[in-house]
């Protein structure tokens, strides 16, 4: 026996008609799919005597207390094919981003940047999304101040190159910290985010400044949860 299956129809191409459909039959059929509606059998008169069952679509229905559960094209059903959550592009709108703000007074110079790292990567969120921007903006003040463990603020090196032979420059953390000291902060971030061109628009998100003055005070900056204790420099 033949099956063609079609949106509005099935037709079964038999030598003999199809015996009558039982009750258990008025809600699924056999076939691989539900059926919305009662079938109903109709002889088609070919020199086969095939048989065609054609159903009435019918729109789901879903209770009122359950359709805060889907949006969109799926306000009529729930999609069975994609299970799995991935954000919209609603999910992640730059606008509706918190702001943090820090201070780099006398912090750690690695445990600052990887706490800034994770907000701005998102990894304190329950909807983290490797692929895609979920972070927040984060700003950081008295880039100056920042503090070292060790002997690493006259052995800890920072190079550039200017891509022509010999432009080879190389300086200490103490002086770079005296010429740009924002750079060390961003220096230390960077390399803690993605290396492509996600990683890129992640960057952009970090606002260093030298001194307690910031031009964003419109967003409205909240204090950044700094969870670990071992991040301010004992003296």
């Amino acid at each position: 026996m033949a099956v063609h299956c079609s949106s509005s129809s099935v037709i079964f191409a038999s030598h003999s008609p199809p015996k009558s459909f039982s009750s258990s039959h008025n809600k699924t059929l056999f076939l691989g799919f539900s059926l919305a509606s009662k079938p109903s059998v109709v002889p088609n008169k070919t020199p086969k005597a095939a048989t065609q069952i054609r159903c009435q679509e019918k729109t789901p229905h879903i209770p009122l207390e359950q359709r805060w559960m889907f949006e969109g094209s799926e306000i009529d059903g729930p999609d069975i094919w994609n299970k799995t959550w991935y954000p919209k592009g609603a999910d992640h709108v730059n606008t509706d981003k918190p702001w943090y703000i820090v201070d780099a007074t006398d912090k750690i110079l690695g445990r600052l940047a990887s706490t800034i790292a994770i907000h701005i990567r998102g990894k304190n969120l329950a909807t983290y999304t490797p692929s895609v921007d979920m972070g927040a903006f984060v700003i950081v003040i008295n880039a100056e101040k920042v503090a070292v463990s060790g002997k690493k603020r006259t052995q800890k090196l920072y190079r550039r190159h200017s891509g022509r032979p010999g432009g080879m420059k190389v300086e200490t953390f103490d002086q770079l910290q005296q010429r740009i000291p924002e750079r060390i902060i961003e220096h230390a971030v960077r390399g803690m985010l993605p290396k492509e061109r996600l990683g890129r628009q992640l960057f952009n998100h970090l606002k260093v400044y030298a001194g307690p003055d910031h031009p964003h005070k419109a967003q409205k900056p909240i204090e950044l949860p700094i969870r670990d204790k071992r991040i301010q420099k004992q003296q």
